[in-house]
């Protein structure tokens, strides 16, 4: 089969676990028996300096095209000036629009062979393996009326919480569906003892859980959601939320993977179809940002971005054998001891981004 794939790769360490992300989806391709059509583009800084926008007409049209996107990262100190008429996450704000994407999945599991490169006791990750998915296009941040102005009093701000039915069950469609492939649990993630979105979110999925007779629904308060993804995470299986719920709690689960540059992303543009088949858009990318601490130095962890092109074999491409050998060569690397080094413990040497990229690629094949 062929595939085009749009590569942006960002800034910062973006374009160094990139390329190990488009190695591995290389190797996949000539053991699997795949052409994978690779076409580049800039976006985020780097598309500032070169072009002086961070997302060219040209480069949305690309991800367009494509059958998926993979994504890096963008931003840095560089291009941190308050005053600045564009910045580089304008790129990524634009291309998820021209996408469509509105569902975020990421994936958390806490590997045993990283015990001791957690901050959790070993215990307590004994089991984890979830997915979070978060509503990416509504919501807190994009509803209407927001902004500040000035009273008699003092400033004022209003931010505007909107969801319409449909944009609710089409992520808790999702989760749903995910469930359905997984452990069958769905915990929905709401604050409906407050807030009247919550409200018709709660009412939305008890109404979809009749479709889904296979999956059991629980209803989760989202700071109880907080608390239980600390004291008691291996109980979930899929949890769903909106857009602020989820950014929120997508990030503390991060933490049960030991490091932030072992988690991918996938934003989906329709329900996943997890019996495979192309026509899933989707844009994928590591969950962390461009750590430009580090970039340039070879040591980032790129494992993230292999992980994303899993992620992107199973829903875009419809590969789910590849998108299965491709986790398990990652599993192989790191039941085998190798280490970068944000998950190294103290007294192990740690390989570089390249080493590890090769590392898999070898296990892959």
């Amino acid at each position: 089969m062929e595939f085009k794939i749009a590569v942006l790769a960002g800034d910062g360490i973006g374009p160094e676990v990139t390329a190990e992300g488009v190695k591995v989806l290389e190797a996949v391709g000539r053991a699997f028996g795949h052409r994978m059509e690779l076409e580049y583009g800039d976006v985020g800084g780097i598309s500032i300096d070169n072009h002086g926008t961070p997302l060219l007409p040209e480069v949305r049209r690309l991800a367009e095209s494509a059958d998926a996107v993979l994504f890096g990262s963008v931003g840095g100190p560089k291009w941190d000036d308050p005053s600045a008429s564009v910045r580089p996450e304008d790129g990524l704000l634009l291309l998820r629009a021209q996408l469509g994407v509105f569902a975020n999945i990421r994936p958390v599991r806490a590997y045993p062979w990283l015990a001791d490169s957690s901050v959790f006791k070993p215990e307590v990750l004994n089991g984890v393996d979830m997915v979070v998915v978060r509503e990416l296009t509504g919501g807190l941040y994009y509803g209407l009326p927001k902004g500040r102005h000035e009273t008699p009093q003092g400033w004022a701000a209003v931010d505007t919480m909107r969801y319409s039915e449909a944009e609710i069950e089409r992520i808790l469609r999702v989760g749903f569906e995910l469930a359905q492939g997984r452990r069958g649990k769905l915990a929905s993630v709401d604050k409906a003892n407050v807030l009247e979105c919550s409200r018709l979110w709660r009412q939305t999925a008890t109404r979809l859980a009749n479709e889904y007779p296979n999956v059991e629904l629980e209803h989760v308060l989202v700071d109880a959601c907080a608390m239980h993804l600390i004291q008691h995470p291996a109980r979930f299986d899929v949890i769903v939320a909106g857009n602020t719920f989820g950014d929120i709690l997508t990030d503390e689960a991060s933490v049960l993977g030991a490091s932030m540059g072992l988690l991918p992303s996938a934003s989906l543009a329709q329900v996943p179809r997890l019996q495979g088949g192309q026509g899933t858009k989707g844009l994928y990318e590591p969950i962390h940002g461009t750590a430009p601490d580090i970039a340039g130095k070879g040591i980032a962890n790129p494992i993230g971005s292999i992980l994303s092109v899993a992620l992107m074999a199973r829903y875009s491409l419809g590969l789910t054998e590849e998108a299965a050998s491709v986790e398990r060569a990652v599993e192989q690397v790191l039941e085998g001891g190798y280490r970068t080094a944000d998950i190294a413990a103290p007294g192990v040497t740690p390989i570089g981004t390249v080493a590890m990229g090769d590392l898999i690629v070898e296990a892959l094949a």
